[in-house]
């Protein structure tokens, strides 16, 4: 993913309410959200060239989801699929603490990224740029390509328009996914410095970036209320089409 946008623990419904882009190289093959052959209780999409995801959920109530960080030229070739990290919670059984203790011995692993993992009762961020593994506090959150909460203009104005969306009881996935689809670029002046240069700061700027190869591939929205029930909504674009298509998921955590 490239933007997360979330309610933790603060709608009296809903103890997570998600809304988050993935992007991505439009020509990197990729599958859309399903339950895992393999992996039934596992839903998430799946990057066709690595094997790993970007975020997903399951039956028995595990999170996880991932951005990567910005850090032109120190990112190697040689280093692990970041996927990885979110596929292997997803099908594991350790508690989101432990595993992203383990996942610190590895950091030097992987290239820069920041990580989500949680279950029904608990919400855990780990980046190796800042090595701590925090428990995220109740609020509204944005994570993009710096570590979470740093206030870039498309994480400023996704969280802004999250809070109004929390101001109704009821909560409108289309409306979310409306959030995700603003595609206005950024004023120059606020433009984060990140070594890529104006051109692409510009292009990378919005909550939903479009270029000639390069762009927001998936849009999902992921609920979960107080008695564990999980909405699970994608909207993905079509490998080698324009096409955008939308599926739905529904259940409830099985309690272990």
């Amino acid at each position: 993913m490239c933007l997360i946008l979330f309610a933790y623990q603060v709608h009296p419904d809903y103890s997570l309410i998600m809304a988050a882009n993935r992007d991505e190289f439009y020509d990197r093959p990729t599958a859309p959200a399903a339950f895992w052959e393999g992996a039934p209780h596992v839903l998430a999409g799946r990057d066709l060239e690595k094997g790993g995801t970007w975020m997903g959920m399951t039956r028995t109530g595990r999170f996880a989801a991932i951005t990567n960080y910005r850090a032109p030229g120190q990112n190697r070739a040689d280093m692990k699929s970041r996927g990885f990290l979110v596929s292997d919670y997803l099908t594991g059984t350790e508690e989101p603490e432990a595993y992203l203790q383990a996942v610190q011995q590895e950091r030097e692993s992987y290239n820069g990224f920041n990580l989500l993992v949680g279950d029904t009762k608990s919400l855990y961020y780990y980046s190796p740029i800042l090595d701590e593994i925090k428990k995220v506090p109740p609020g509204i959150h944005g994570l993009s390509n710096a570590v979470l909460d740093t206030p870039w203009p498309k994480v400023r104005k996704g969280a802004e328009r999250l809070e109004q969306a929390l101001s109704h009881k009821t909560i409108d996935e289309t409306y979310l996914l409306s959030i995700m689809s603003d595609s206005e670029e950024a004023p120059e002046e606020d433009l984060p410095e990140t070594g890529v240069g104006k051109e692409w700061e510009k292009l990378l700027s919005p909550l939903f970036i479009e270029s000639g190869t390069y762009g927001t591939r998936s849009s999902t929205v992921l609920t979960i209320n107080h008695d564990c029930d999980v909405m699970f909504t994608e909207k993905f674009l079509l490998p080698d089409s324009k096409e955008w298509k939308q599926s739905r998921f529904a259940f409830a955590v099985k309690k272990q």
